[in-house]
């Protein structure tokens, strides 16, 4: 029976059942005696060992069963539900987990039978029944072994790699073979790895990577990377650089020598060719054997063409709301066009045409208005998820978290059946947990120390999601000992972050935002002071590549609050046209504030720099011919058109020379052609067929 068809189906509700499982074991742990929840625990595991079963994957479906097993005593009431059955249930949610990661990138389960976690649950099942449970061994290798293989003799080194190595020994420099090891809860491994290399080239220059550079960048590695780098320091100076970078657990390696190199490259490719020629007379045997003529009935072909088939099956990722993933998305294009074609004939209807100027041809343009802005929001409907589907996972996670550290905690959530584009949802996981983790490590004091204050033992961490407008606000906080901006302001100065003149003139809040410096938030020991700062920068950058923002506010000894801001969606928005020297650009409505003309006289200066006064407020104001460099075509009139724009709290002016009007446009993205322009966050292409780009706010601010 060929059962990849039902693969996705499967992949969907084993996630779903994973979850379930997850939320059921957490409610379990604070209710062990609720019958209901053991029985759903065990209805669970059931359908996930039938379904496991009728897929043919075997070690899911043992572990599974025996999963069962130990809730059927449970329901019997032979077997008592304690703290160290709870640690063991979710062990096996995670090897569950890692059978459906394997099964989503191969088709296929993988070849880990976990066997020391079904050995611990056939001992609850043992001594449940009164027998003599069996001594599970613990694995022998430490740690330490695992850590210790210096993977970098493993790189094979092309002709012009080893040139690199020769040369730079050659000019009297240190040649060292370094593996990096990068912690196992670690959520960004690349962005780690970005600033491992950062601070290694401090010290001198890389000549060759394993994986590649490339493959690093894009997280196509495990936990570990190796790397050769020449410097002129000494390996302890340079293995330290890479070790101060937050969550790396161990650097090792040593000096290699070019001619000991050479010869352990030798020995390895004698060896790969040695390994090479006994596979190919190996396939030579199998070949000579299957040659024979020899008829295959039609059954047994067919088997071997589905093996093939789940063989070279492409890997399946979890692509489903209701609908195809990939249908949405060419609904979406589709409507696109069509937004597109609407402003062609809402330019058409414009121009100074007698034939195009009939009631009847205006009232087909509002018609067709209608129809694309109903559609266009039906389709958004379709792609809107709960954020429900991400932070279902953050209990557990706080859970463990609370074991790990020792510390009381309680997660409190709010708003999960937000809703925001899928789009969005699948990327807004990794920042949320950052920030969660961040709360739980680094925001809450240690159990005595909130009882020495008068604060409660168990610290609070929230997460609450709301929308406002057209944006979606996510807020991640705690009740800990908040950020100390002194301390902060203190150490940017021993950086050399800031001068002692601007941190006198800094608000608390630039302070603040000093933690999102990559260069601020790379060393450990600011983290230890302010108690943030890893992996904020990363957080960051992250969430604005979304289009959204982050801020952060904070009282100390009270607790600090992130609030991550996000818009509904990234493909169709409404925007103001703007035209600035003779070329036309568009700036999100979301991120506007209000229009002001203001007078050239009102124009005062701050530190050589123009600002307004509004209101009350001092308003920084932007040239965006200037910015943008666009030849000015006019004088400087006697009253400037200024878009305040803003990000959060903070505002700005941005002067353009002529207003177009609000037009909903659809954004296209420009790829890897102006990567190196992050002003210009897409462009959309207008009713005339002229192309206008669309400004990033957040990075103009």
């Amino acid at each position: 029976m060929d059962v990849s068809q039902y693969l996705e189906i499967f992949i969907d509700e084993t996630s779903e059942h994973l979850q379930n499982l997850s939320d059921c074991i957490m409610e379990l742990e604070r209710d062990p005696e609720h019958m209901d929840t053991i029985n759903e625990i065990f209805r669970a595991a059931h359908s996930l060992k039938g379904m496991a079963g009728t897929m043919g994957f075997k070690r899911m479906q043992h572990l599974t069963h025996d999963m069962e097993n130990v809730f059927q005593e449970v329901r019997s009431d032979k077997l008592k539900v304690t703290s160290s059955m709870i640690d063991l249930l979710f062990k096996c949610l995670d090897a569950i987990e890692g059978y459906l990661n394997n099964i989503k990138e191969s088709s296929d389960e993988g070849t880990e039978d976990n066997e020391l976690i079904i050995r611990e649950l056939n001992n609850l099942i043992a001594a449940a029944n009164g027998e003599q449970p069996e001594e599970v061994e613990t694995p022998a290798a430490s740690e330490e072994s695992s850590v210790g293989e210096k993977k970098y003799f493993e790189i094979a080194l092309s002709e012009s790699e080893k040139d690199k190595l020769r040369e730079a020994e050659k000019n009297g420099h240190h040649v060292y073979g370094m593996t990096v090891y990068i912690q196992k809860d670690c959520l960004l491994k690349a962005a780690r790895a970005f600033l491992v290399f950062k601070a290694v080239e401090e010290l001198g220059q890389i000549l060759v990577y394993n994986p590649s550079s490339q493959d690093i960048e894009d997280e196509k590695f495990d936990f570990d990377f190796s790397f050769f780098v020449s410097s002129e320091a000494s390996f302890e100076k340079v293995s330290g650089a890479a070790k101060a970078v937050s969550e790396i657990e161990c650097v090792v390696g040593e000096e290699v020598p070019y001619e000991v190199l050479a010869v352990k490259q030798e020995k390895a490719e004698v060896e790969a060719a040695a390994a090479a020629a006994a596979v190919t007379a190996e396939t030579t045997k199998a070949q000579e054997q299957t040659q024979a003529p020899k008829a295959q009935p039609a059954a047994a072909a067919n088997n071997n063409n589905n093996a093939r088939k789940q063989t070279v099956s492409k890997p399946v990722t979890n692509r489903t709301v209701r609908v195809d993933i990939e249908k949405l998305d060419a609904l979406m294009n589709q409507v696109s066009e069509l937004i597109i074609a609407k402003n062609s004939l809402v330019s058409i209807s414009g121009a100074e045409s007698g034939d195009f100027q009939s009631q009847s041809f205006h009232e087909q343009i509002e018609g067709l208005e209608r129809i694309t802005t109903s559609l266009h929001e039906s389709v958004m409907k379709v792609r809107m998820v709960p954020i429900e589907s991400v932070v279902n996972k953050f209990p557990r996670m706080i859970r463990d978290l609370s074991r790990k550290l020792n510390k009381k905690m309680e997660l409190y959530m709010s708003g999960e059946d937000t809703e925001l584009d899928r789009t969005v949802v699948d990327q807004i996981g990794d920042p949320l947990q950052h920030l969660l983790r961040n709360s739980a490590d680094h925001g809450l004091e240690d159990n005595a120390v909130r009882l020495e204050k008068g604060k409660p033992e168990v610290g609070s961490i929230f997460l609450k999601a709301f929308q406002e407008g057209n944006n979606v606000i996510i807020q991640v906080g705690d009740d800990g000992a908040g950020i100390d901006v002194e301390a902060v302001r203190q150490k940017a100065v021993e950086r050399g972050v800031i001068t002692q003149e601007q941190s006198e003139t800094m608000s608390k809040k630039d302070i603040v935002n000093l933690l999102f410096i990559p260069s601020f938030s790379m060393a450990k020991k600011v983290t230890d002071i302010s108690g943030r700062g890893v992996g904020l920068d990363v957080v960051k950058s992250n969430i604005e590549a979304l289009g959204g923002d982050v801020e952060v506010k904070t009282e100390l000894g009270e607790g600090t609050t992130f609030t991550v801001r996000l818009p509904l969606t990234l493909a169709i928005v409404q925007a103001l046209m703007v035209v600035i020297g003779d070329e036309k650009y568009a700036i999100p409505i979301g991120s506007i504030a209000n229009i002001e003309d203001i007078p050239v006289e009102d124009i005062k200066y701050v530190e050589a720099k123009e600002v307004i006064h509004l209101r009350g407020k001092v308003i920084p104001i932007v040239r965006l011919t200037e910015v943008l460099d666009i030849e000015k075509t006019q004088e400087e009139p006697e009253s400037l058109t200024v878009v305040i724009v803003q990000k959060g709290e903070s505002q700005a002016g941005l002067v353009v020379d002529r207003l177009m009007g609000q037009q909903e446009i659809v954004i296209k993205s420009l790829g890897k052609y102006m990567n190196n322009n992050k002003i210009i966050s897409g462009a959309t292409i207008l009713g005339d067929g002229e192309v206008a780009l669309i400004l990033d706010v957040n990075v103009l601010m």
